[in-house]
């Protein structure tokens, strides 16, 4: 399998209903390094996996949609615990989406999967692993 990462951050404020998190159910920020894996059993017909600049251009705009803001505030998140997990999970769908509109080349129609990592710290990352 091969496979390429592009990487940006994120900047976010929020809070976690549940006794579960303790201190953090009050509002706090959070940055994120942000790392999308592309990945394809075989290259495409230029040898690559997809474009870097596409991929990376396709990711800026994704985190764009929530950096700098409050995502309690936010109607898309309403009554949601924005995990770390959890956001993970929202980048990839988010990133498959635009592979489905083309927005990464036709070669990326090939792609096997994309994976979403967001470190929260140099101790702490969680992952989501997706099909395409």
């Amino acid at each position: 399998m091969f496979s390429i990462t592009v990487r940006d951050h994120l900047m976010i404020a929020h809070s976690f209903r549940g006794e579960v998190f303790g201190p953090a159910q009050r509002l706090h920020g959070a940055t994120f390094l942000v790392d999308a894996t592309f990945r394809r059993a075989e290259l495409d017909d230029d040898n690559i996996v997809v474009d870097i600049g596409l991929a990376t251009r396709e990711l800026g705009e994704v985190v764009a949609e929530m950096n700098y803001r409050n995502l309690d505030d936010e109607p898309v998140f309403a009554d949601t615990n924005t995990s770390t997990e959890f956001l993970a999970k929202v980048v990839a769908d988010r990133l498959a989406e635009r592979v489905e509109k083309g927005a990464l080349g036709e070669g990326a129609r090939g792609l096997a999967g994309i994976t979403v990592t967001l470190h929260e710290s140099h101790i702490a990352w969680a992952s989501y692993e997706r099909a395409l």
